[in-house]
C-alpha cells in the first residue's frame, strides 16, 4: 500500500507544471523594486558624551576636568571595551587626560609596555585589588608621599582576577583595598556581593582619599547616578547582587556543576569574604 500511495503522488506531481528557480524569484520580487526606500536615520547624538541627546550625560559632568595630583592607570580588560553601559568613559570625562590613563588588554609584558613598567617600579604606585596581603587605602593615605599612582582592574571579577594574577608586573607595586560597607550605586549591572563596587566608584573613593577631598566622590559619582536613572527610567530593571539573589532565594539560574563555583556560591551565602 505505501508503494502504491507513492508511486500516485509521484503521477500526479508530473502533470503539475514545474515551477523553477529563476520563476519563483522573478514572481516573488515582482515589483519589489518599485517601492520606496526608507532611509534609517539615527537619532541624534551628543558630540562628547556619545549617548543621544535625549539622555545625554554632560549637564552631569564637571566644567572643567577635576585637578588632582593622583594619576590613575586603569587596566581595562578588551571585553569591557565593547559594552555599552560601561563606566570608564564616565571617569576619563571627570578628569584630565593626564591623569587618568586607559591600557586595554590581558598581557601586559614590560618590553610592550615599558611605560607601564617604570610605572610599576615606582615606590609612589599603588594597585587596588582586594586580597588577604592588601594593606587598607585609608590607613596608607596618611604615610603615602604625593603624588602618587594607582593602578586599577576594569573587568568582571573573574577577569579582574586573571589580569592580576596573570601579569607579574602587577604584584610589584603596593596592594590595597578599600575597607567601606556601602552598597554599589550602579545598580543595571549584576554584583558578586552587595558591597563590590564599579570601577568609576573605586576610582571616585579612593582619589577622595587620597586627595583629602570628599567633594571628588561626589561629582565623580553624579554621572553615574544620571546614568541608572535613565536606563531606570527607559525600561531597565534594577539588578541586585548574587548574594542578595541566593540569600532571598530568587536566583533563578541552575546551579553550577563545578564544585569550585557552588563553592563560591556557599561562601557568598555565608557571608565568607571571597
Amino acid at each position: 500500500m505505501e508503494a502504491a500511495a507513492a508511486g500516485s503522488e509521484e503521477s500526479g506531481a508530473a502533470e503539475r507544471p514545474v515551477e523553477t528557480a529563476a520563476g519563483r524569484e522573478d514572481g516573488g520580487c515582482e515589483g519589489l523594486w518599485e517601492l520606496p526606500v526608507e532611509h534609517c536615520v539615527r537619532r541624534a547624538e551628543c558630540g562628547r558624551c556619545r549617548r543621544p541627546q535625549k539622555v545625554c550625560l554632560c549637564p552631569f559632568f564637571p566644567v572643567h576636568p577635576l585637578k588632582v595630583s593622583t594619576c590613575l592607570y586603569i587596566i581595562q580588560h578588551p571585553a569591557e571595551e565593547s559594552r555599552v553601559l560601561r563606566t570608564v568613559p564616565l571617569l576619563t570625562a571627570c578628569l584630565p587626560g593626564d591623569k587618568c590613563k586607559v591600557l586595554i588588554g590581558r598581557r601586559f609584558g614590560e618590553d610592550r609596555y615599558p611605560e607601564l613598567a617604570a610605572v610599576c617600579r615606582n615606590s609612589n604606585t599603588l594597585i587596588l585589588y582586594p586580597g588577604a596581603e592588601a594593606a587598607n587605602l585609608e590607613e596608607v593615605a596618611l604615610i603615602f608621599p604625593s603624588p602618587s599612582t594607582i593602578i586599577i582592574i576594569d573587568g568582571t571579577w573573574s577577569q579582574a582576577k586573571d589580569i592580576f594574577y596573570k601579569n607579574s608586573l602587577f604584584r610589584l607595586p603596593k596592594q590595597v583595598q578599600l575597607k567601606t560597607s556601602i552598597s554599589s550605586q550602579y545598580v543595571i549591572r549584576t554584583q558578586p556581593t552587595n558591597t563590590c563596587l564599579s570601577t568609576l566608584e573605586c576610582a571616585a573613593i579612593a582619589l577622595a582619599i587620597m586627595e583629602k577631598n570628599d567633594g571628588i566622590q561626589e561629582t565623580i559619582l553624579r554621572p553615574l547616578q544620571a546614568l541608572c536613572s535613565f536606563q531606570l527610567q527607559h525600561g531597565a530593571q534594577i539588578h541586585h547582587s548574587k548574594e542578595h539573589l541566593l540569600k532571598n532565594g530568587l536566583y533563578d539560574k541552575p546551579m553550577p556543576k563545578n564544585k569550585r563555583k557552588l563553592k563560591r556560591m556557599e561562601l557568598l551565602v555565608n557571608n565568607v569574604k571571597i
